[in-house]
Protein backbone atom coordinates (compact mmCIF):
# COMPACT_ATOMS: atom_id res chain seq x y z
CA UNK A 1 0.00 0.00 0.00
CA UNK A 2 0.83 3.44 -0.88
CA UNK A 3 1.14 6.54 1.63
CA UNK A 4 -2.43 7.75 0.02
CA UNK A 5 -3.70 4.35 0.68
CA UNK A 6 -2.40 3.91 4.39
CA UNK A 7 -3.67 7.67 4.97
CA UNK A 8 -7.77 6.87 3.55
CA UNK A 9 -7.26 3.31 4.74
CA UNK A 10 -6.92 4.47 8.20
CA UNK A 11 -9.26 7.60 8.39
CA UNK A 12 -12.17 7.73 10.52
CA UNK A 13 -13.81 8.49 7.22
CA UNK A 14 -13.01 5.13 5.56
CA UNK A 15 -13.91 2.87 9.15
CA UNK A 16 -17.43 4.96 9.37
CA UNK A 17 -17.93 4.08 5.80
CA UNK A 18 -16.75 0.63 6.33
CA UNK A 19 -18.83 0.32 9.51
CA UNK A 20 -22.21 2.15 8.50
CA UNK A 21 -22.55 1.61 4.73
CA UNK A 22 -20.23 -1.44 3.87
CA UNK A 23 -20.31 -4.30 5.81
CA UNK A 24 -24.06 -4.08 5.90
CA UNK A 25 -24.18 -4.15 2.25
CA UNK A 26 -22.11 -6.79 2.17
CA UNK A 27 -23.41 -8.53 4.86
CA UNK A 28 -26.94 -8.56 4.22
CA UNK A 29 -28.40 -11.99 4.36
CA UNK A 30 -25.22 -14.06 4.63
CA UNK A 31 -24.60 -16.08 8.29
CA UNK A 32 -20.94 -15.76 9.01
CA UNK A 33 -21.16 -19.15 11.38
CA UNK A 34 -18.62 -19.35 13.86
CA UNK A 35 -15.37 -18.62 12.58
CA UNK A 36 -14.43 -15.77 10.38
CA UNK A 37 -11.31 -15.42 8.03
CA UNK A 38 -10.92 -12.07 7.12
CA UNK A 39 -8.08 -11.00 4.21
CA UNK A 40 -6.04 -8.55 3.73
CA UNK A 41 -7.01 -6.72 7.10
CA UNK A 42 -4.71 -3.73 6.57
CA UNK A 43 -5.15 -1.03 9.55
CA UNK A 44 -8.31 -3.12 10.97
CA UNK A 45 -11.15 -1.08 8.99
CA UNK A 46 -13.58 -3.70 9.14
CA UNK A 47 -11.95 -6.22 12.06
CA UNK A 48 -13.73 -4.63 15.19
CA UNK A 49 -17.25 -3.90 13.45
CA UNK A 50 -16.85 -8.01 12.44
CA UNK A 51 -15.32 -9.29 15.47
CA UNK A 52 -18.81 -7.59 16.62
CA UNK A 53 -20.99 -9.62 14.36
CA UNK A 54 -18.81 -13.33 14.45
CA UNK A 55 -18.32 -15.32 17.42
CA UNK A 56 -14.56 -15.25 16.69
CA UNK A 57 -12.52 -13.47 13.89
CA UNK A 58 -9.26 -14.68 11.98
CA UNK A 59 -7.58 -11.16 10.64
CA UNK A 60 -4.97 -11.52 8.63
CA UNK A 61 -2.95 -9.29 6.97
CA UNK A 62 0.58 -9.92 4.40
CA UNK A 63 2.32 -6.51 6.14
CA UNK A 64 4.28 -7.50 8.82
CA UNK A 65 4.36 -3.69 9.74
CA UNK A 66 0.66 -3.42 9.57
CA UNK A 67 -0.09 -6.68 11.38
CA UNK A 68 1.97 -5.36 14.37
CA UNK A 69 0.11 -1.90 14.26
CA UNK A 70 -3.55 -4.29 13.88
CA UNK A 71 -2.63 -6.52 17.36
CA UNK A 72 -1.51 -2.79 18.90
CA UNK A 73 -5.20 -1.75 17.95
CA UNK A 74 -7.55 -4.55 18.24
CA UNK A 75 -7.75 -6.11 20.65
CA UNK A 76 -11.18 -7.84 20.95
CA UNK A 77 -10.92 -11.63 22.87
CA UNK A 78 -12.61 -12.70 19.99
CA UNK A 79 -10.00 -11.93 17.20
CA UNK A 80 -6.53 -13.26 16.28
CA UNK A 81 -4.11 -11.33 13.90
CA UNK A 82 -1.63 -13.59 11.72
CA UNK A 83 0.86 -11.84 9.26
CA UNK A 84 0.74 -14.29 6.50
CA UNK A 85 -0.09 -14.66 2.34
CA UNK A 86 -3.86 -15.15 1.47
CA UNK A 87 -2.04 -17.23 -1.42
CA UNK A 88 -0.70 -19.59 0.59
CA UNK A 89 -3.03 -19.66 3.81
CA UNK A 90 -1.58 -21.04 6.97
CA UNK A 91 -4.61 -22.97 8.11
CA UNK A 92 -6.15 -26.28 7.91
CA UNK A 93 -8.89 -27.46 5.62
CA UNK A 94 -12.43 -26.68 6.42
CA UNK A 95 -11.33 -24.49 9.41
CA UNK A 96 -13.88 -21.57 8.52
CA UNK A 97 -17.30 -21.00 8.29
CA UNK A 98 -16.77 -17.87 6.20
CA UNK A 99 -14.06 -15.20 4.75
CA UNK A 100 -14.39 -12.05 4.03
CA UNK A 101 -12.16 -9.82 1.86
CA UNK A 102 -12.28 -5.97 1.88
CA UNK A 103 -10.17 -4.16 -1.19
CA UNK A 104 -7.56 -6.86 -0.94
CA UNK A 105 -7.51 -8.81 -4.31
CA UNK A 106 -6.14 -6.33 -6.54
CA UNK A 107 -3.16 -5.80 -4.26
CA UNK A 108 -2.17 -9.38 -4.61
CA UNK A 109 0.77 -9.64 -7.35
CA UNK A 110 -1.02 -11.68 -10.64
CA UNK A 111 -4.15 -12.86 -12.02
CA UNK A 112 -2.51 -16.61 -11.03
CA UNK A 113 -1.83 -15.14 -7.23
CA UNK A 114 -5.58 -13.87 -6.92
CA UNK A 115 -6.96 -17.76 -8.62
CA UNK A 116 -4.11 -19.55 -5.87
CA UNK A 117 -6.25 -17.40 -2.93
CA UNK A 118 -9.66 -18.47 -4.66
CA UNK A 119 -8.63 -21.72 -4.62
CA UNK A 120 -7.03 -21.23 -0.64
CA UNK A 121 -10.59 -19.42 0.43
CA UNK A 122 -12.10 -22.93 -0.48
CA UNK A 123 -9.64 -25.17 0.79
CA UNK A 124 -10.30 -23.51 4.22
CA UNK A 125 -13.79 -23.15 4.07
CA UNK A 126 -16.30 -25.22 5.22
CA UNK A 127 -18.70 -27.02 3.18
CA UNK A 128 -21.67 -24.47 2.86
CA UNK A 129 -19.34 -21.75 4.00
CA UNK A 130 -19.45 -18.18 2.60
CA UNK A 131 -16.59 -15.80 0.97
CA UNK A 132 -17.68 -12.70 0.57
CA UNK A 133 -15.35 -10.30 -1.15
CA UNK A 134 -15.17 -6.16 -2.16
CA UNK A 135 -12.88 -4.75 -4.87
CA UNK A 136 -12.41 -2.42 -7.45
CA UNK A 137 -12.67 -3.23 -11.46
CA UNK A 138 -9.92 -1.20 -13.80
CA UNK A 139 -9.98 2.72 -14.11
CA UNK A 140 -7.82 5.54 -14.29
CA UNK A 141 -9.03 6.91 -10.75
CA UNK A 142 -7.92 3.22 -9.33
CA UNK A 143 -4.63 3.70 -11.61
CA UNK A 144 -3.46 6.90 -9.81
CA UNK A 145 -4.87 6.08 -6.19
CA UNK A 146 -2.09 3.23 -6.34
CA UNK A 147 0.74 5.03 -7.62
CA UNK A 148 3.95 3.21 -5.86
CA UNK A 149 1.43 0.34 -5.11
CA UNK A 150 0.66 -3.25 -6.36
CA UNK A 151 -2.48 -2.62 -8.19
CA UNK A 152 -3.80 -5.35 -10.39
CA UNK A 153 -7.57 -5.00 -11.33
CA UNK A 154 -9.90 -7.71 -11.67
CA UNK A 155 -12.12 -7.96 -14.59
CA UNK A 156 -15.46 -8.42 -13.24
CA UNK A 157 -16.61 -10.12 -15.82
CA UNK A 158 -14.26 -13.10 -15.43
CA UNK A 159 -14.37 -13.15 -11.49
CA UNK A 160 -17.39 -15.81 -11.63
CA UNK A 161 -15.97 -17.92 -13.90
CA UNK A 162 -12.40 -17.82 -12.45
CA UNK A 163 -14.30 -18.53 -8.52
CA UNK A 164 -15.87 -21.57 -10.33
CA UNK A 165 -12.63 -22.95 -11.27
CA UNK A 166 -11.62 -22.41 -8.00
CA UNK A 167 -14.51 -25.07 -6.68
CA UNK A 168 -16.61 -22.61 -5.27
CA UNK A 169 -20.27 -22.15 -6.01
CA UNK A 170 -23.80 -19.95 -6.17
CA UNK A 171 -21.31 -17.69 -7.20
CA UNK A 172 -23.00 -13.72 -7.49
CA UNK A 173 -21.73 -10.49 -8.47
CA UNK A 174 -23.65 -6.95 -7.71
CA UNK A 175 -21.68 -3.84 -8.70
CA UNK A 176 -22.18 0.01 -6.49
CA UNK A 177 -20.33 2.92 -6.93
CA UNK A 178 -17.53 1.77 -9.29
CA UNK A 179 -16.48 -1.27 -7.20
CA UNK A 180 -18.29 -4.70 -6.94
CA UNK A 181 -19.19 -7.98 -4.33
CA UNK A 182 -18.87 -11.46 -5.19
CA UNK A 183 -20.78 -13.81 -2.85
CA UNK A 184 -19.53 -17.54 -3.19
CA UNK A 185 -20.05 -20.53 -1.68
CA UNK A 186 -18.19 -23.91 -0.77
CA UNK A 187 -20.75 -27.04 -2.18
CA UNK A 188 -22.08 -28.97 0.55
Amino acid sequence: MNCFEKWYCGSALWRYLTRGQLLPWMLRDSDLGDQLLELGAGLGAATIELARRAPRVTSLEYDHALAVELRRRANPANVTIIQGDAAALPFPAATFSSAISILMLHHLKSVALQDRTFAEVSRVLRPGGIFLAFDIPDGWIYRVSHVHSTFVPMDPSTAPQRLLGAGLSQVRMESRGGAFLLRAVVAE
